[in-house]
């Protein structure tokens, strides 16, 4: 295959302008695995890249995603093989090396985990970097020693592709989840994947005061801002909120009281450079400890022709759930 399908960002007059096209399979950027990409999915930071809404792109031409699964074709790396199915997210894909929305990839073996076994490669993109930064903000909160009985769980941004997933994952471990969502509408839904209470994120969206009545005892939180500062104000004492993403904005106006008078901890979560050790931990445990058939009820499938399409609206919240990408 000289050339192949991929969705290319170029450089514009004014910000920056997204195509399906061909791509010739020489301009792939150095590594040593070569895959054929088979599924991706379209997370907000896809979103970002397809529109130019913000400069997650930082190379040009850039293929778009970050996120892939797919089967070894070539490898220099000792640990695959052609034919190995394998997953790649992060590390910078659709960023500054050209990532998942394309039939080809080349990485570096060192960024490639393999597929759990019993895993499909639409299973492993119905999860993607959402589902994996769920899993890893909740492998946080675990380290930091808190259990079900310890209280409730908030997850805010509840149904989007982060929030879904912590839902689904915290519900089955045995928490008290508080679902947070500005889709009132979604309640049924988010119940479905397990949550005990739905409340609208209006709740949380007025000036946080220093301390407020403690409400939970942690949670995973996608919004940042002053949601973020609100949550910190109204975890129990010796709570953690593990802060994954940054829908409503980069700021956080708050104060250190709930850090040095309850001992709050805020654990940032990154997905992106994640160690591999901490990576295979986390696929792992999302063998076990995600519900599968929940997974395929909050799962739609798009085309690689529909992403372009799809990205205005994950930024509006018009996506609940999980997409993925048939690649070819």
């Amino acid at each position: 295959m000289s050339s192949f399908k991929a969705i290319r960002i170029d450089k514009a007059d004014k910000g920056t302008t997204a195509t399906l096209t061909q791509f010739d399979e020489a301009e792939l950027m150095d590594g040593d695995v070569t895959v054929a990409v088979e599924w991706s999915t379209v997370n907000y930071k896809d979103g970002l890249a397809v529109t130019g809404k913000a400069p997650v792109v930082r190379r040009f031409p850039m293929i778009a995603g970050v996120d892939f699964a797919g089967s070894v074709i070539q490898s220099a790396h000792p640990d695959w093989q052609p034919g190995d199915k394998v997953i790649c997210t992060g590390w910078g894909l659709g960023e500054t090396h050209l990532g998942a929305f394309a039939e080809r990839a080349r990485v570096k073996g060192d960024w490639l985990v393999r597929l759990p076994e019993g895993m499909s490669g639409r299973d492993a993109m119905a999860i993607g970097t959402a589902g994996l930064t769920a899993m890893l903000s909740v492998l946080a909160l675990e380290r930091q020693g808190l259990v079900p009985k310890d209280g409730p769980m908030i997850v805010t941004g509840a149904a989007g592709g982060v929030g879904s997933v912590a839902v689904a994952l915290l519900s089955k471990l045995g928490y008290h989840v508080i679902a947070s969502t500005g889709r009132t509408s979604e309640a049924d839904y988010l119940r479905g994947l397990g949550a005990a209470e739905v409340i609208d994120r209006n709740e949380l969206s007025g000036p946080a005061k220093p301390l407020a009545k403690e409400r939970w005892a942690g949670g995973v939180d996608s919004v940042g801002s002053t949601t973020l500062a609100n949550l910190l104000s109204m975890t129990k004492y010796h709570g953690a909120i593990a802060a994954c993403g940054l829908a409503g904005g980069m700021d956080l106006p708050t104060s250190v009281a709930p850090f040095i008078l309850r001992g709050v901890c805020l654990l940032g979560i990154d997905s992106v450079m994640c160690p591999l050790p901490i990576r295979k931990l986390a696929w792992q445990r999302l063998t076990t400890d995600l519900d599968q058939s929940k997974m395929a009820e909050i799962t739609h499938e798009i085309g690689l022709d529909q992403v372009i399409e799809t990205g205005p609206k994950i930024l509006a919240g018009q996506i609940r759930g999980r997409l993925v990408v048939k690649i070819s």
